[in-house]
């Protein structure tokens, strides 16, 4: 942007007000102005709040989009291909993993030439796991065929979420659009912005969506998309796609030179700082260009004659642009915040090289860097260490190193960190005390356990130290099941907060092999480690003990998105534990709803307002999912009902050794996203229990049995009783919402009653 902002309001021809705002919450404002018709969309830090944004103005009633939870990012991608092949308009966010897990779709969209927008908030892909930002996603997009704008602030956020949509409608286009800024710097620093103070001038200016394209709207217009083509046509397909992706560029011109117009803040090709007269540059994208700019005006003040070029848009690649900006420049350093590995520098240093090739008398030396990645903070001083780099090398008349990394440091040998305790294996783990026989007749296991206090001199699995919220019920949801379980354990945490607040590198709070994978394939990855664990044994490669058992812990909306690994997996009867702590939402991304979320929860996408009163549809079965697999051993628990759950694990480890897959699900609390009080989450989860909302019970080689009935025991609660306890859920007890009571109270009535039937008729 290059329009001062005191000079914004005089040259706007529409009223405009400031405040100062986010990123996300910029790109979450224009959406609504536009009033897209579908956003299919899944939780993702740091683009988890353009969606929580989105629904909170729901719940206000300030737009009408559609949004749509999806069970992962593939999903989601899904919906927003599906929507868009109709003519709707599109809106979507996502990061990192995220993107990565999308990215087989991205190319069915842009090569069937179907609009829409989407906002990549930039961040490091995993693995190792880490939330912030860098743009190694970014780059997994380059080769998507999506035009690529790139935003620096939130003001070009907002701006470009607006000519984002028009460039993808144009007739010369037709292509998705990515609106990509930086993660944390950009999607969460709050700056001073100004935006239309009327929707209806966004709307005017983007204008009424296309009509005359090929959409799936009309069954007297019948339509096949994606039809299988051969070689020849696919040729013709792709290069017609080229010619429109190139096209934008122009249309990116036009789009920008009227909404200049019309909101005096100007988007050239470049954003071009003091380079009419550089000899030293640096080339940076999005938010590290502004932390820059300050440098070069003191190094113009001692006679450096410094500048810096970022891009507005990187797809397409404006070549003839920087061939023009870096006629005269003598020394161009290149900083990115991502790297392709063996290349010999990143991908825009490749191209920047390769535009340059074309101007036979550019004689630039050009270097680049590897900066900032996982979040890694960009200061005054390294942009200053960039331009020394560049200063060298133009004095010099080459680049001592053309490409490099910026920021590593060698490990010290003397600092290497003691381990604190000694590894706890084997017969540490076994008390002794747990006895699990087969009754041959039944078909059935008896579990005799000892008083409870007699398996606490069993050592913890996981020590403190950990960073989990105050009354956080996952640890001890975890170790009272795994008080049951004797013997060494080997156990895979899918994303979560069970696994981000235990495994900060350098520390671990694990005392026994754990391994992380994503939230998608958890479940697949421990069934290979397991299996390659059998093999190395059969084949005499490893000796270790043979009763080891082998535990995937999930939780967080795990069970939505890794839903289709887990039935996988269960129908390949691998041996080994899928245990899920249900906290009834995304926690570890901010309290995003899940399927596993109740009916009328409220969530940060499913808030409470005048247009909405909390989740719209009730909550996913994951047991009875789990069951219709017919894995040997299912079941439900809480550390409410301590010696139930330590019987069951009992059971689980039998059936996970002996039989294959066993499926479990505890519900445990969290505090912080309930809104309850820490010292109420044993008797929250017990009131959940008592009002039939949670019943504990197994499904053992196909047959139910209730292990705890409240009607029975004379323990049974209203399910209000169990609500009250929630700052979630204390809308669903005032009258206006009685209706919504009413239905919630039914649903988990008429689950429970199933429930019963299957529990006194086996055939069930």
């Amino acid at each position: 942007m290059s329009i001062l902002e005191e000079n914004v309001k005089a040259m706007s021809t529409a009223e405009q007000v400031t405040t100062f705002e986010s990123g996300n919450e910029m790109a979450a404002m224009a959406a609504a102005q536009i009033n897209y018709h579908i956003m299919g969309y899944f939780p993702i830090t740091p683009s988890t709040e353009v969606a929580q944004y989105l629904d909170m103005m729901k719940s206000r009633g300030e737009h009408d989009i559609k949004l749509i939870p999806a069970d992962g990012e593939h999903g989601s991608a899904g919906i927003c291909y599906g929507a868009a092949a109709t003519g709707a308009r599109v809106f979507n966010a996502t990061s990192a993993n995220g993107l990565m897990y999308m990215l087989e779709q991205l190319p069915v969209q842009s090569g069937t030439r179907y609009p829409m927008v989407l906002n990549l908030v930039t961040r490091s892909i995993s693995g190792p796991l880490d939330i912030r930002g860098d743009h190694s996603d970014l780059y997994f997009a380059l080769n998507t065929g999506w035009v690529i704008l790139t935003a620096r602030t939130p003001q070009a956020v907002y701006d470009m979420n607006i000519m984002a949509l028009k460039i993808a409608e144009h007739s010369d286009v037709r292509l998705p659009v990515m609106v990509a800024y930086d993660g944390f710097f950009t999607s969460h620093q709050k700056r001073k912005v100004n935006y239309f103070k009327d929707r209806a001038i966004v709307q005017r200016f983007v204008g009424e969506a296309p009509t005359e394209y090929n959409f799936a709207r009309d069954p007297k217009k019948p339509l096949t998309i994606g039809a299988h083509m051969n070689g020849d046509d696919l040729m013709n397909n792709h290069f017609q796609q080229s010619e429109a992706i190139y096209k934008a560029k122009d249309v990116y011109k036009e789009v920008a030179a009227e909404y200049a117009k019309l909101s005096g803040r100007s988007y050239d090709i470049l954003d071009l700082y003091k380079m009419e007269d550089a000899d030293v540059a640096l080339f940076l994208l999005n938010s590290a260009a502004e932390s820059a700019k300050d440098v070069v005006d003191r190094l113009r003040e001692k006679g450096i004659k410094a500048g810096v070029i970022s891009p507005n848009i990187i797809r397409p690649f404006p070549a003839q642009e920087i061939r023009e900006a870096l006629k005269n420049v003598k020394s161009l350093l290149v900083g990115e915040r991502a790297d392709s590995y063996g290349g010999n520098g990143p991908n825009l240093t490749h191209e920047i090289k390769s535009a340059l090739q074309e101007d036979k008398s550019n004689a630039t030396i050009v270097q680049s860097r590897v900066f900032g990645l996982g979040g890694k903070d960009f200061y005054a001083d390294d942009a200053e260490a960039f331009f020394t780099m560049a200063v060298d090398a133009m004095e010099k008349g080459y680049a001592e190193k053309p490409f490099d990394y910026y920021g590593h440091v060698a490990g010290d040998p003397e600092k290497v960190l003691k381990q604190v305790i000694e590894p706890q294996h084997g017969d540490v783990y076994k008390s002794g005390l747990i006895q699990v026989s087969r009754d041959e007749e039944k078909n059935k296991l008896n579990v005799k356990i000892p008083p409870l206090r007699a398996l606490t001199s069993k050592p913890k699995r996981i020590a403190s130290g950990h960073g989990a919220c105050p009354g956080c019920g996952i640890f001890g949801g975890l170790e009272l099941f795994f008080k049951g379980i004797e013997g060494d354990l080997v156990i895979l945490f899918q994303t979560g907060c069970a696994y981000v607040v235990t495994t900060a590198y350098p520390h671990t709070s694990h005392k026994q092999t754990t391994i992380h994978n994503l939230f998608q394939n958890g479940a697949a990855t421990l069934s290979g480690t397991l299996e390659a664990f059998l093999e190395l044994k059969r084949r005499g490669e490893i000796e270790v003990s043979a009763d080891a058992t082998f535990v995937m812990v999930t939780g967080d909306g795990g069970m939505d998105i890794g839903m289709g690994s887990a039935i996988g997996t269960a129908l390949r009867g691998h041996k080994l534990i899928m245990l899920e702590y249900d906290n009834e939402g995304y926690m570890n991304t901010g309290s995003q709803l899940s399927y596993s979320t109740p009916f009328g929860h409220m969530t940060s996408t499913s808030n409470v307002g005048k247009a909405q009163k909390g989740k719209a549809f009730h909550h996913k079965d994951t047991a009875q999912i789990m069951a219709a697999t017919n894995i040997p051993y299912v079941f439900t628990g809480t550390e409410a009902f301590p010696q139930d759950l330590v019987k069951k694990a009992a059971k689980a480890q039998w059936y996970a050794q002996n039989v294959g897959t066993v499926y479990g699900k505890l519900l445990i609390t969290c505090p912080l996203n309930w809104k309850s009080e820490d010292r109420f989450g044993q008797t929250i989860v017990e009131a959940a229990v008592n009002s039939n909302f949670f019943p504990l019970y197994e499904v053992e080689q196909g047959i139910t049995n209730i292990t705890y009935d409240p009607e029975a025991k004379n323990k049974k609660i209203p399910l209000a009783d169990w609500l009250k306890y929630m700052g979630k859920t204390k809308h669903l007890l005032k009258e206006e919402n009685k209706d919504m009571l009413v239905e919630f109270e039914e649903e988990v009535e008429k689950r429970w009653q199933r429930l019963k039937a299957k529990h006194e008729n086996e055939y069930l």
